[in-house]
């Protein structure tokens, strides 16, 4: 049987995604449901994208993933189903699509039509469940939608390069539970642009001039551990999804800080990298 897969803003106090699953489950009583995360922040597309593009392929291909983010409708935001890497994606066309799109090609996007058998206030329950059913019991997209060839991109997906290489210029797209920051600069497009060169890393009033492999190689293991004062500490690394990432060490926001709350760093805010030049 299908997995389907849950990704929201719609936070656990509500009722909204216990209605999502009992909907789903009066359809296909048989079918595995998962929940992503339903912490994504309100109306936060980059923040959605960057969470189901590094969960998506830890599932079996065929598994449907209902991402319910800005989902209302109206003429400027569409629905979509998209068929991508083996995997369908069910959402609204405002971006949530083009960070996963720009690395892998999708196979096929329909534009959700069957809206006027369907009168909802709530699309995720009404609308998303009926497709992701219908696709769990081996439908075809073009049953429930038309075939488009583009979707919606995020606007700055794509950090901007100067016409002399010398400078990169990234923003924060999201920030974990830990409170590293982490910018839309991945390490094969720094790569590319370095070619080997030193290099500055500038957020806000803070630099680094080094991109740790891990966190724990920032810290010096031959000074005694009492002695070291490790914890708090900001680095730069390229994190398990080989985005940019700025963090601090065994960060907790309750105790030592973050490097969002230390380093006062939010969504969308720039990110620079200076290059010597060649």
């Amino acid at each position: 049987m299908a997995i389907i897969t849950l990704t929201t803003d719609f936070g656990e106090k509500d009722h909204f995604a216990g209605a999502i699953k009992g909907a789903i489950y009066s359809e296909l009583p048989e079918v595995r449901i998962v929940d992503i995360s339903h912490s994504v922040s309100p109306f936060n597309v980059p923040e959605a994208a960057y969470i189901i593009q590094n969960a998506y392929s830890s599932f079996p291909k065929g598994t449907i993933h209902v991402i319910g983010i800005d989902s209302e409708l109206n003429p400027e935001n569409k629905h979509i189903a998209v068929k991508l890497d083996d995997h369908y994606f069910i959402c609204a066309n405002n971006g949530i699509m083009s960070m996963i799109c720009s690395e892998i090609v999708p196979e096929k996007i329909v534009e959700i039509n069957i809206h006027d058998k369907i009168e909802t206030s709530f699309p995720v329950l009404d609308v998303f469940v009926k497709v992701a059913c219908h696709i769990a019991r081996g439908g075809t997209l073009e049953v429930i939608g038309k075939v488009i060839e583009t979707i919606k991109p995020i606007k700055d997906l794509i950090p901007f390069v100067n016409d002399e290489q010398t400078q990169i210029i990234g923003s924060v797209i999201y920030i974990d539970n830990y409170g590293n920051v982490i910018t839309n600069i991945r390490r094969s497009f720094f790569e590319s642009i370095q070619k080997t060169r030193a290099f500055e890393i500038s957020a806000r009033n803070y630099k680094f001039k080094t991109i740790y492999n891990t966190y724990s190689d920032a810290i010096n293991f031959d000074i005694p551990e009492d002695k070291r004062y490790d914890e708090g500490k900001g680095l730069v690394v390229f994190n398990s999804s080989g985005y940019l990432e700025i963090a601090v060490y065994k960060s907790d926001n309750a105790t030592v800080g973050s490097a969002s709350s230390l380093m006062g760093l939010k969504m969308r805010d720039t990110v620079t990298i200076n290059f010597d030049k060649i």
